[in-house]
């Protein structure tokens, strides 16, 4: 597969790395003199370029790319790159990072976008997901088909810990696609028991209902007072 990815910043590097270790062709492309750091990713082709422009994005592999990574800290960029990708390279799949959760609106089909990855909205997700209070949060969310992907975590007194999947009283449109359990997934079966450290995965459609109202099963159960 070949990806394209802009912005050689932390967050393209460590994608880069990632896709070559996996045997994937990876072009790199960034303006900045600065990120130039090769011998990072020295399985990938580097370009020194505006990805901005067209001629930058098709010496860099823009026609033959399978998918494009927006990934630099420009939000403006990242949708201007979006929709060259998608409009004038064809480009299959488009990918772009969100910076700011307030400019996330912008960032759907109509601007080339197939999935957004919002960075404070992970590292929320990750915060939310290591206090493990029962909250049901959006992980992902893929414009072109309007789905979402969310995670729930258990915490330790939650009435659903010792019930079965098929116990949970989903809304329209919302599927548990998998289980977590020891960092391993698990076949979403509506007969498996949950534990207490499992995490569960969450497929919203577009027209889904309220995922987030279903965390009762998941929080504890406030204590009594006596």
């Amino acid at each position: 597969m070949k990806v394209l990815i802009v912005g050689a910043g932390a967050v393209g590097l460590s994608v880069a790395k990632e896709l070559t270790k996996s045997g994937h062709e990876v072009s790199i492309i960034d303006k900045k003199n600065t990120a130039m750091s090769v011998s990072s990713a020295p399985e990938a082709s580097w370009h020194l370029a505006d990805a901005c422009e067209i001629p930058s994005l098709r010496s860099a592999g823009g026609e033959e790319a399978d998918i494009l990574v927006a990934a630099t800290g420009d939000d403006k960029a990242n949708l201007v790159v979006s929709l060259l990708a998608k409009t004038e390279f064809g480009i299959g799949r488009v990918i772009a990072r969100v910076n700011n959760p307030k400019n996330e609106w912008l960032f759907t089909d109509n601007w080339g976008v197939d999935v957004t990855v919002s960075t404070p909205q992970i590292m929320t997700t990750l915060v939310e997901d290591a206090v493990a209070d029962g909250r049901v949060t959006q992980v992902l969310k893929f414009h072109k088909s309007g789905a979402s992907l969310w995670q729930a975590s258990i915490s330790e007194d939650a009435p659903i810990i010792g019930h079965t999947l098929k116990d949970i009283s989903l809304p329209g449109d919302v599927i548990i696609c998998a289980i977590v359990r020891d960092g391993v997934p698990v076949k979403a079966d509506p007969d498996i028991l949950i534990n207490s450290d499992d995490h569960i995965l969450l497929l919203a459609g577009e027209e889904a209902g309220d995922v987030q109202g279903i965390e009762g099963y998941f929080k504890a159960e406030p204590a009594n007072n006596p």
